[in-house]
């Protein structure tokens, strides 16, 4: 496809094409009468440079691409199509880019093909800023921003006539012989000098001037900070580019915006390409990929009681987990989990065989994100209490304990004299609490009990509490005496602060197997006193099971005058009010 200045130019070799025959293949073309404005425009057909100027184009039938440039106006481009021996017209005027630019300026002259496209930093038609033959004289000049460009020159159809790089200072001349590129040589230009802002293209009658701007660009992220898996804005604008790209995010608009969500510490870049030069800016994203993960086992320790095949205590716990910067995550030894989550666990010790039980359980939390942190978080659970041999007797003396709460006289023991109160009737049942002890202890070895003392609620909080406290270690120094080991027995005293009303002491006697419906009419009968009675006690509790002592208080003991009676006031110790001592 050519001009009609190439037609004319190759007439002798279109004449002898005809007398060979030529004449049908050019029949078959189809035309178009192009007429462009300005009169210097350059004329692209399907990325080919094929000329300036308005003239004829033969093509080929079918569908082809029509490119007009001229630096300094806007290219105009259409598809248009070739038929066949037929010919169509077509007028094109392009806009004139408004404005100046700004120096300084470096020159380049160019020797050689006359009509040859010059595109600079570019070999597409987007960069394009003219023909050799507007930039061979010095009323013919390529104006430049001082820089580095790669010169590429395309000749009318034959291909590439040269391409390299060059190095253009500010007022200086460089003067490139594109047959002869070794004589290239740079010059001073001190017209240069005088040069302020300039129009893009400037034509006269033999004068051409094309002064190219140089490229700005400018890139900004919404947010510089954020966590792993969170995303920024990226916000950009360019001018007098041809070719704008991000790094990370590939070629995009002259202008825009877009949304990334980099894995790691990012610094993006945008580099903007024109003929003018090239130019970047750059904005970092720091991305935070630390993770702080925790995890943690409530309680930390927890009982577990076997007798033969049966369990009868198996505590559990509670796993509490968070990696709110995680993508993946898992928790040893049960596998992969949310990053944040609890579940409950109840486990069983590895031993089987009888004996004490103390092993402890550690968890692992492991949690990474796409950012490539990671974390490992380790908690432990103490596993404590024993396994003991099968069998009804085993069974049997378990049933039996802790047996019965332990009751006591009003405000006894004394402060003077601790080693009172402890009725006959309550002697002997702990006698019997002390056998069945010692019996379970051959297969529960690290059993022991918990002996709360408890007072009526008549006299002071600090006197009760005392009160309490003395009972308890009464009960705990009568089974020392009997044998048990000191070690097995733990004492608190709570004073009145865990009373039974009214309603608890009733219902307790209605479940009271010993007592005969008589009975229980003489216990409602008295009820405020035996309220009373019901609160002046110790319970009992067994260590392995939490099993506590039943609460049915000695209604029918011989020495229950004893337990209900009431000390006279003269009685009292002097360090305490007649009040108190009442207790």
């Amino acid at each position: 496809m050519r001009t009609l200045r190439q037609v004319l130019s190759g007439y002798v070799i279109s004449l002898v094409l005809l007398l060979l025959g030529a004449t049908p293949l050019l029949a078959k073309c189809g035309h178009l009468k192009l007429h462009v404005t300005p009169k210097q425009a350059y004329v692209f057909v399907d990325d080919v440079p094929l000329g300036w100027g308005s003239g004829l184009l033969w093509a080929d039938p079918g569908e082809h691409t029509l490119a007009v440039y001229n630096y300094g106006y806007k290219p105009y481009t259409t598809k248009f199509t070739a038929e066949s021996g037929k010919t169509s017209s077509l007028s094109v005027a392009l806009e004139a880019i408004p404005g100046t630019v700004p120096g300084p300026w470096g020159r380049i002259e160019l020797k050689g093909p006359q009509g040859a496209a010059v595109l600079l930093n570019g070999n597409t038609p987007d960069f394009f800023v003219g023909n050799v033959g507007e930039f061979n004289s010095w009323k013919r000049r390529l104006l430049v921003p001082p820089g580095n460009y790669q010169l590429t020159v395309l000749g009318c159809c034959w291909g590439e006539v040269y391409s390299g790089p060059i190095s253009v200072g500010e007022n200086q001349r460089v003067i490139i012989p594109l047959n002869n590129a070794g004589e290239k040589r740079a010059v001073d230009w001190p017209e240069g000098k005088s040069l302020g802002s300039l129009p893009r293209f400037q034509a006269g009658a033999a004068s051409i001037t094309v002064a190219v701007a140089r490229p700005t660009a400018q890139l900004s992220a919404g947010s510089g900070q954020v966590e792993c898996g969170g995303s920024t804005q990226l916000k950009w604008s360019t001018s007098e580019a041809t070719r704008v790209e991000i790094s990370g995010v590939g070629e995009v608009a002259a202008s825009g915006e877009q949304t990334v969500q980099p894995k790691q510490t990012t610094a993006y870049k945008l580099t903007a390409t024109g003929p003018g030069g090239v130019v970047s800016s750059e904005a970092t994203v720091n991305v935070s990929s630390t993770i702080q993960a925790s995890l943690s086992v409530t309680p930390a320790e927890i009982r577990y009681h076997k007798v033969g095949d049966k369990v009868d205590q198996q505590g559990s716990a509670s796993i509490s987990w968070s990696a709110p910067a995680a993508d993946t995550a898992s928790l040893d030894p049960f596998g992969s989990v949310s990053p944040t989550g609890n579940r409950t666990v109840q486990p069983t010790p590895s031993k089987t065989s009888v004996g004490p039980i103390d092993e402890t359980i550690t968890y692992a939390f492991h949690s990474s994100n796409a950012c490539g942190a990671s974390d490992t978080q380790t908690a432990s659970l103490h596993i404590v209490g024993s396994i003991e041999a099968g069998g009804e007797a085993a069974a049997e003396v378990l049933i039996k304990l802790p047996g019965n709460s332990v009751y006591f006289p009003t405000a006894l023991p004394r402060r003077a004299k601790p080693e009172a109160g402890l009725v006959s009737s309550q002697a002997q049942m702990l006698e019997q609490l002390v056998a069945n002890l010692k019996l379970y202890l051959q297969f529960s070895p690290d059993a022991h009990l918990i002996l709360e003392g408890h007072a009526d609620r008549r006299g002071s909080v600090k006197y009760n509490m005392a009160l309490s406290e003395r009972r308890a270690e009464r009960v705990r120094n009568f089974l020392v005496e009997q044998g048990i080991n000191a070690a097995i027995l733990q004492t608190n005293g709570f004073g009145k602060g865990q009373e039974l009303d009214s309603a608890t002491v009733k219902q307790l006697a209605e479940q009271d197997p010993n007592l005969t419906d008589q009975d229980r009419k003489k216990v409602f009968h008295r009820l405020p006193i035996f309220v009373l009675a019901n609160n002046r006690r110790v319970d009992i509790v067994l260590s392995t099971t939490g099993k506590k002592s039943l609460e049915y208080y000695p209604y029918n003991a011989a020495d229950l005058k004893a337990l209900l009676a009431e000390p006279h006031r003269a009685k009292a110790a002097p360090a305490e009010t007649q009040t108190e001592e009442k207790k």
